[in-house]
């Protein structure tokens, strides 16, 4: 199973417009943080796409990922759905529509803001495109299959709202929470791959601190653990050197390997 990291930023984004700070200024490529978002390859060849974030098709280019089969969405926050028209490339090669996978709350948000890309009805003129999505809606701990994936959905708190993060085999990725419900932790027992969100030092009132974060991995014990949502207040380097073994900080343009366990092989009758 592959994880590509294409956005690994903060709603600002890194760097932040208007700031001089070291790690806006910095020569290191890592320390450019666009904003979130991830495909999830399975060992099949399922491609699932995390999110839509206004860079998303720089860094779809940049990845060099031609196609994908569904997007799952975390919540209906602009710096995750507002790259949304960007699935225009993908949808003009397809025969049928982008299956968009979201809680309630965020497919109500997207046929608001983007009702044009769901709705039928609403052709393009001849000579022109727009992205197809038809809407499929999800709801935490109830598992779906796209593909070869089996997907289950998690619900954790974003301040006042609730978002998806998402399983799938051992790989996890959780963005945008506040803190780890018992539910969540017992979701995400037994992952080798694990992605949190740790958005700086100090604390936030609807996302996990960096110290947060590295509590919660500790108490779920996955062999990998990498940060994402990541402000300008920490750098590269600096972060890495002072997480713990096992945990570090992802940057755009990560590729991540995870083995997927063989299925237990049934005796012969």
């Amino acid at each position: 199973m592959r994880l590509t990291f294409l956005g690994t930023g903060t709603s600002f984004g890194v760097p932040q417009v208007g700031c001089d700070c070291d790690t806006c200024r910095s020569d290191d490529p890592r320390d450019r943080r666009t904003r979130c978002a991830v495909v999830i390859e399975t060992p099949g060849g399922t491609r699932l796409l995390v999110d839509t974030p206004p860079e998303l098709r720089l860094q779809l280019v940049a990845a060099g990922i031609r196609d994908v089969d569904a997007v799952l969405y975390t919540h209906e926050h602009a710096d995750h759905l507002h790259g949304i028209d960007d699935l225009r490339a993908f949808t003009v090669r397809r025969a049928a529509p982008l299956p968009l996978y979201g809680d309630a709350p965020t497919l109500a948000a997207i046929t608001a803001r983007f009702g044009y890309i769901t709705d039928p009805a609403r052709r393009p003129l001849p000579g022109t495109s727009k992205p197809e999505g038809v809407l499929v809606e999800i709801a935490a701990g109830v598992p779906f299959t796209v593909g070869d994936a089996e997907v289950l959905p998690i619900a954790v708190p974003h301040g006042p709202v609730t978002v998806l993060g998402f399983r799938v085999g051992p790989l996890a990725y959780v963005t945008d929470a506040q803190h780890l419900p018992e539910a969540a932790f017992e979701a995400l027992a037994g992952v080798e791959l694990l992605v949190l969100n740790g958005l700086r030092h100090r604390p936030h009132p609807t996302h996990l601190s960096i110290a947060d974060a590295v509590a919660a991995a500790r108490r779920i014990g996955a062999a990998r653990t990498y940060l994402t949502h990541l402000t300008h207040e920490t750098a590269h380097a600096p972060l890495a050197a002072e997480l713990p073994a096992g945990i570090a900080p992802a940057h755009d343009g990560l590729v991540l390997e995870c083995a997927v366990p063989a299925s237990p092989r049934r005796p012969s009758p």
